[in-house]
């Protein structure tokens, strides 16, 4: 849809039209309560920054959303169908499908969720190569590190809604 059309929206159907960019609440909320925006350019800006810094319990249902990269999202829920296409460039060798999925099981005995990481415009071989590096962080690190990617791919997505 168009920024005008975006802007003009009733609040429930422009957080309907957010909510799957990014499924935390505030973040939703900040958006729709800040419209009208003058370019889709603040929007981005806007919503990088909204909600910052994202609360545990929002993170968690936020990745929720997120299957293990190299798995491909089940499901017809709109976020599964997203995930699938931000995957879908992905050419994961078998040797490299099993390494992503040791690491993924690592990630998920050290911090307790799923790794993340904005998937569109990297290789599989990055996304390993960052997964490995990962699994060397603190739980502290690791959280501003997430936080970060959801962001991205938050704002990916949000360019895929509300066009210039």
């Amino acid at each position: 849809m168009q920024l005008e059309q975006f802007n003009q929206l009733p609040d429930e159907e422009a957080l309907a039209a957010v909510r799957p960019c990014l499924d935390v609440e505030r973040w939703g909320d900040a958006i729709v309560t800040s419209r009208p925006f003058s370019s889709r350019q603040e929007l981005l800006a806007f919503a990088a920054e909204a909600a910052w810094p994202f609360t545990e319990s929002e993170l968690e249902r936020a990745l929720s959303h997120h299957p293990r990269i190299g798995e491909r999202a089940a499901g017809e829920a709109h976020e599964a169908s997203l995930s699938r296409s931000e995957q879908a460039a992905l050419d994961i060798s078998q040797t490299t499908a099993e390494s992503l999925a040791a690491g993924n099981r690592a990630y998920e005995e050290k911090f307790d969720r799923v790794f993340l990481i904005r998937a569109a415009g990297r290789s599989s071989e990055e996304i390993l190569a960052a997964l490995n590096a990962r699994l060397g962080h603190t739980a502290e690190e690791e959280q501003a590190i997430v936080d970060h990617q959801l962001r991205e791919i938050a704002a990916l997505r949000l360019e895929g809604v509300v066009s210039a």
